[in-house]
């Protein structure tokens, strides 16, 4: 399987770099990737490793979850130019966006347990195709947790499942059982079968009428909500124990800036 930055390099350097061609660009530089906007800091472990690969060395970046201001300074590395000019723009962009979706998660993590410590900000598996792994190393850093990694790590039964398999009475797994009834009489039907009920289309007010109704029947059972609105998060943190959301995958990339100069 290629490496993920070797993908990215590959897209935008296929058949080398015309421009340090041109100018016959040689010998040792710096390279400086800057923040002009605040956040927080993701995966620049993942790119110093491929930095190494290519052969440059880091000198320094900042760890996974570490916030910063703008002015900071996320990335820093030295060697063959003709390699840092390669690399130069698919580091600034990938970190422009893990840092960014970290930001939003930690933004959304703490709104939520200002008013409910113990809640969970978990994000879907809507990823972006080929970024999934990076999407969710940035939630998790940020104090955010994975609602689905993928279809082969955890059982979610949906309203489309229903509609195909129609009803069941038993169900018998290692991994916890995720249920998304398609109504009311459905949530309080699965409640003592579920490890989690997934209540999509509630309003805060409705779920903490429904959510001690529905433990009652199980009190094991974990209610999670999808689908909200983020600065409706507190008020869905009061009632629920899970708030499941795609919003920091679609946070918009922070304003970054690289500096190349010569040693």
């Amino acid at each position: 399987m290629i490496h993920n930055f070797e993908h990215y390099l590959s897209e935008d350097c296929p058949y080398g770099d015309e421009t340090t061609d041109l100018l016959g660009i040689e010998g040792i530089g710096t390279l400086k990737i800057v923040s002009r906007d605040p956040g927080v800091a993701a995966c620049a472990d993942d790119l110093a490793e491929f930095y190494q690969q290519k052969g440059l060395t880091v000198t320094n970046y900042l760890d996974n979850g570490e916030s910063f201001e703008g002015g900071a300074t996320l990335f820093e590395a030295k060697g063959d130019l003709r390699q840092l000019f390669k690399l130069w723009r698919i580091s600034q962009t990938f970190l422009s966006m893990v840092c960014a979706i970290a930001g939003m998660t930690k933004s959304m993590v703490n709104a939520a347990r200002k008013v409910n410590p113990n809640v969970v900000i978990a994000t879907s598996r809507k990823t972006h195709p080929g970024f999934r792994k990076y999407e969710l190393k940035a939630v998790r850093v940020a104090g955010g947790d994975h609602h689905r990694n993928s279809l082969s790590d955890s059982i979610l039964i949906t309203q489309n499942h229903f509609n195909v398999v129609g009803s069941f009475n038993k169900l018998i797994a290692m991994k916890k059982i995720e249920i998304e009834p398609r109504t009311e009489e459905e949530a309080f039907q699965y409640a003592p079968l579920a490890d989690v009920l997934l209540l999509d289309h509630y309003s805060p007010d409705e779920l903490k009428e429904i959510a001690p109704k529905l433990k009652a029947l199980n009190p094991k059972l974990e209610i999670a909500v999808g689908g909200v609105n983020i600065k409706d998060i507190p008020k869905y943190a009061e009632a629920v124990d899970i708030v499941v959301s795609t919003a920091p995958y679609y946070a918009k990339p922070l304003d970054l800036t690289t500096k190349i100069e010569n040693i």
